[in-house]
């Protein structure tokens, strides 16, 4: 059985240390983990896996942490009949001026394309030697089968040119 977790709270040293201590007394296995701070805070996303009775002694665990901390940590088990999708992995990373809504375009251009997006990470930044805040994507894809390379390329340089968007897509390879 399998838990995903996530953990926002205040910045400190002991949050991830405390939630993974958790995991651990309570005899899970940790599958996939990701934190992250943002200014002042820290996000934790933890996938788990263990059987019923130690996935439900660990929820018990993490009210107790989240009450004792005040933090927010929520949990959810994952159904066992979700389908996984399949396709092609690709990596997508994106440069541009900080302008509204970057994100919001970039992400629907792929979506109504079919494209699965599996992993966003995303920042604005002041440049070194310039006034302009820029900012930057990088995206992890999954592309069906069933849609041309090719022209989802054109398309997307098309769409990004519109946009003044740098951009590169290309598949991962290991």
């Amino acid at each position: 059985m399998q838990l995903a977790i996530s953990v926002l709270g205040n910045k400190t040293k002991d949050l991830v240390v405390e939630t993974l201590a958790a995991v651990s007394a309570c005899q899970c296995h940790v599958l996939e983990l990701r934190t992250s701070n943002l200014t002042q805070l820290t996000a934790l996303y933890v996938l788990i896996n263990g059987n019923w009775n130690h996935i439900a002694k660990l929820e018990g665990l993490l009210d107790a942490i989240a009450k004792r901390n005040g933090v927010n940590i929520n949990f959810m088990r994952p159904e066992k009949d979700q389908l996984t999708e399949s396709g092609v992995p690709y990596t997508l990373e994106t440069i541009s001026l900080d302008k509204k809504d970057i994100l919001v375009a970039v992400t629907t251009f792929l979506v109504e394309r079919g494209i699965v997006i599996e992993e966003i990470t995303a920042s604005s930044h002041q440049t070194a030697f310039f006034s302009n805040t820029v900012f930057s994507s990088k995206f992890i894809l999954l592309v069906p089968d069933d849609v041309r390379i090719l022209s989802l390329r054109e398309e997307f340089l098309d769409f990004c040119d519109n946009l003044n968007i740098d951009a590169i897509l290309e598949p991962i390879k290991r």
